[in-house]
This record gives structure tokens, sequence and C-alpha cells, in this order.
């Protein structure tokens, strides 16, 4: 099992949509000897901060590709029970489309929970990524720029 673990499947920054990698991310991530396979979608929602929003556009510095690979490679450091795959989409996005997967898996459910929440929230504090909001009732907003 040890040999199996501790393993930073994939880590990326994309234009590419994620809904075609879903599938392939989970096959790569899981063994036989996983137990839980748990995984988090950032769906792109209709209205942010009291304003509804009709797309948004994600932005990230040259420097993005290689922050989230840090950042995963932190992760399976504290969690090395745990195998991780994530992406992160830029560009044009339309609601409901899927932004940010995390794809955590373990022998057991607490292992890949904790390693996947953990990747979540990390790369969203600390991968440079922005979005650009535009809103229903007309201009456009930024977030994640300060």
């Amino acid at each position: 099992m040890a040999e199996q673990t501790g393993k930073v499947i994939a880590a990326m920054m994309t234009a590419e949509p994620l809904e075609q990698m879903i599938d392939e991310a989970k096959e790569d991530t899981v063994t036989r000897a996983m137990g839980a396979l748990v995984t988090f979608e950032g769906v792109v929602r209709d209205h942010d901060g009291g304003e509804r929003v009709a797309s948004l556009t994600y932005s990230a510095h040259p420097t993005a590709d290689d922050r989230i690979a840090e950042v995963t490679a932190s992760v399976i450091e504290a969690h090395p029970n745990t195998r991780l795959w994530t992406a992160h989409r830029t560009g044009q996005l339309q609601i409901g489309e899927t932004a940010f997967l995390v794809v955590a898996a373990a022998a057991h459910r607490g292992d890949a929970f904790a390693a996947g929440a953990e990747l979540a929230d990390r790369v969203k504090a600390e991968v440079p990524i922005w979005k650009e909001q535009e809103l229903l009732a007309g201009p456009s907003t930024w977030v994640g720029l300060e």
C-alpha cells in the first residue's frame, strides 16, 4: 500500500474543460487498494456577493502552474496515505461549468477527505488565480486581486 500512496498524480492549470477530464482523473488516482475516492468540483455559480453573475473569466499568473504543483506536493507530504489529482481552469467559463477539480484517493475516507479539503483550500488561497465576473446588472468585478 505504501508504494501506491504519497503520490501527486497531476496538478495543473488548464484552458481545457474539466468535465472531459474527471473520469480519467478518477481512474488515474484510485487503485484497487483504495477504499475511498473523494472528488470536489468547483462549479461556476450565477451569483456572488449579492450580485447576479452572467459568466466569468479566470486568469492566472505565469507561475500558477508551478505554484499549484508546489501546493499539491506540500499537501501530499502532510497526507502521505493519499493520492491527489487537481486542475484549475483558465479562460472564459459559463454558469454551470467546472472551474476547479480535486480528486483524492486513500485506503480510508478520513485520509481522502482531509487531503482533498486541504488541497482545495490551499489552491484557492495560495495559487495566483483571479476571476473577472461579468455581472447581469452591467459592469464586471474582479475577485482575488488583493
